[in-house]
């Protein structure tokens, strides 16, 4: 349902999901409402050269616009939204969910072959042999320092981009419980924002372990954590 305006507030028209029927003579804007499934406006994407400038093109944005994934409500505008308000991306897309690489996969499988070179038909393949790694470190070099970092998503749960508030409290429940079970010297400190004190804050940040506020590239990451 298109809702246009006699006053010239916008520049185009803007889409509605309504019934029908026709609304009209509200402080000069006239409400022209069907039952046809409403469509979001195209977005400006302001880094032109990325991926997805590339990739989500008006068409597949007029199939996957309206569509939420269901484990965390997730859209394809919330994924692109950093190619939309950036203009330095690359790749420009964050999935927010198990969901969105099915939901979006018109946009994400030609995405990620190109990002990584991959044909449609590759295939993930695991070898959790630690035999078979072989270090290349210089012995007249020896490393000082180490830093790995482990990643993991839970099922049920939506990824950082898109996870929700209540999820985020629900997961943090459940990971305070696990982290009382870790013996010896993997146990720790866990550390909740709500009440941090600055300089504990501030200590985390420096040593990276905090998301300093305002990282572009985070868009909904930091958002909402406990």
């Amino acid at each position: 349902a298109v809702v246009s305006t006699q006053s010239g507030h916008y520049g185009r028209d803007l889409w509605v999901a309504a019934g029908a029927g026709v609304v009209c003579g509200v402080a000069g804007v006239r409400y022209f409402l069907s039952s046809e499934p409403s469509v979001i406006p195209f977005p400006e994407i302001k880094s032109k050269h990325s991926l997805v400038a590339k990739h989500v093109t008006m068409d597949k944005w007029a199939r996957l616009s309206n569509i939420e994934t269901e484990t965390s409500g997730f859209t394809l505008e919330k994924a692109i939204a950093c190619a939309v308000q950036f203009d330095n991306q690359h790749c420009g897309i964050y999935a927010g969910d198990a969901d969105s690489y099915k939901d979006f996969a018109e946009v994400f499988d030609p995405l990620i072959q190109e990002y990584h070179g991959i044909s449609a038909d590759a295939k993930h393949t695991s070898d959790m042999n630690v035999s078979r790694i072989r270090g290349t470190v210089n012995p007249k070099a020896p490393v000082h320092s180490v830093r790995i970092r482990v990643g993991r998503s839970f099922n049920g749960f939506g990824l950082s981009p898109g996870i929700t508030r209540q999820q985020r409290l629900e997961l943090e429940k459940l990971l305070k419980n696990a982290f009382t079970t870790l013996p010896g010297d993997l146990s720790g400190n866990y550390y909740a924002l709500q009440g941090m004190d600055e300089k504990v804050r501030q200590q985390l940040v420096d040593d990276h372990f905090l998301f300093v506020s305002g990282d572009r590239w985070a868009i909904d990451i930091i958002s909402d954590f406990p």
